[in-house]
């Protein structure tokens, strides 16, 4: 576990806001998100629906300050620099932002998406992360990228330079990943990153072209001990470029973590809205809920227009229910779970819904600890985890 104060982990969070931006110019065949590619885009009736699921939240929890708001996607850095000026504008006017609000984008660095950021900035954007995904020309093509290493470099160099913070994202375990390739392109990105990086493992998902392809024996993935030692090579340059793994693909200089993410591993308040957002708002008088937006964007578009909302389902979450959500989020991190936190956010003792007989084994093994009230995964158990908390959780 980590040394965060845990303090920070159990004061009361002002709602996090995150905005789903669903379209792409492309779809990449491994990408499993909600993103869809249309030919034109009704860019008012967007961005109107978007304020009036917005207002619709805020009727929901009124007084509420937010702490963060998150543009993803999809390619919102594709949506009109004005939008994200009014959905930015209608969260202070209907809630309030803290004084250090936390705005996001996530961005394609292509040179036409880079030249928008000085547009986004003065929309009141403060953070940048760009899907840069590999520095190898070859394997952006194979990823079906669409932009090169160059342009690549060159974007991440415009976002520092316009926006006060920014990251990049990087996906390891490639077919054909050596330790000592990846070892010369890590050290490559830390030469100009800024104090964030988000390194990812390639994974093939269901439904996704990757998924058929490799199934057909067009490629295969590193093999388990390679990409053991990929993850093992990764967290030790990262460590020693002073960047922390404070979540499992997520490195930041002290400080410099995104605060939107954690409000998630936190398990913290936050609405979502646009096609297929999640939510777990607690309306006053009422329990913790979770909310899923309609998925289709022109199911939910009509949804907004219809109802003022999209939601396609609101379902209250019981002291167990959330205990896991819990813990399934928040032993990602590097600063664990504290229980009393839990206890407080969820009405619910961690022994209800811990297998203490796993609990046991898992910490003699190594891979999880419990100290100081509270419970986390080692360094040994972080990249085990979904293995760990099916046994944790059973």
């Amino acid at each position: 576990m980590g040394e965060a104060e845990p303090s920070s982990a159990d004061a009361p969070s002002a709602l996090a806001l995150y905005v789903h931006w669903p379209f792409c110019l492309s779809k990449c065949p491994y990408c499993d998100f909600n993103s869809h590619v249309r030919e034109s885009v009704d860019q008012a009736a967007w961005q109107g629906a978007l304020l009036r699921e917005l207002d619709h939240f805020a009727a929901l929890l009124p007084g509420a300050r937010v702490a963060s708001v998150f543009f993803g996607g999809g390619t919102p850095s594709l949506m009109p620099p004005e939008t994200a000026a009014a959905v930015i504008d209608r969260a202070a006017a209907r809630w309030s932002l803290t004084a250090d609000a936390e705005i996001t984008l996530e961005a394609n660095p292509t040179s036409t998406e880079a030249a928008c950021l000085e547009e986004f900035r003065a929309a009141g954007v403060n953070r940048v992360s760009l899907g840069v995904q590999a520095l190898d020309d070859r394997v952006l093509d194979f990823l079906g990228r669409g932009h090169d290493a160059a342009e690549a470099r060159q974007a991440v160099a415009v976002a520092q330079r316009i926006m006060p913070r920014s990251s990049f994202d990087l996906i390891y375990a490639r077919p054909g990943d050596t330790v000592e390739a990846w070892r010369d392109e890590l050290t490559e990105a830390l030469s100009f990153a800024d104090n964030h990086l988000s390194l990812y493992q390639l994974t093939i998902e269901k439904g996704t072209p990757f998924y058929r392809e490799e199934r057909e024996g067009a490629f295969a993935l590193p093999d388990d001990d390679t990409g053991r030692a990929l993850y093992d090579l990764t967290q030790e340059t990262m460590g020693e470029a002073g960047f922390t793994a404070y979540e499992v693909s997520n490195h930041a200089r002290g400080g410099n973590e995104c605060r939107h993410n954690l409000a998630y591993w936190r398990y913290d308040d936050y609405v979502g809205i646009g096609p297929g957002a999640h939510g777990r708002i607690r309306p006053a008088g009422e329990g913790r809920q979770a909310t899923r937006q309609h998925a289709g964007p022109e199911t939910w578009l009509a949804a907004v227009e219809r109802d003022g909302h999209g939601t396609a389902e609101t379902r209250g979450l019981d002291s167990q229910e959330q205990a896991r959500e819990m813990l399934m989020m928040g032993l990602r991190l590097a600063e664990g779970v504290s229980e009393s936190h839990l206890r407080q956010r969820t009405g619910c003792e961690p022994d209800r819904v811990i297998d203490r007989t796993a609990l046991a084994r898992l910490v003699d093994a190594g891979y999880l600890e419990r100290r100081d009230g509270r419970l986390g995964a080692t360094s040994a158990g972080r990249p085990l985890l979904n293995s760990v908390l099916a046994e944790l959780l059973a």
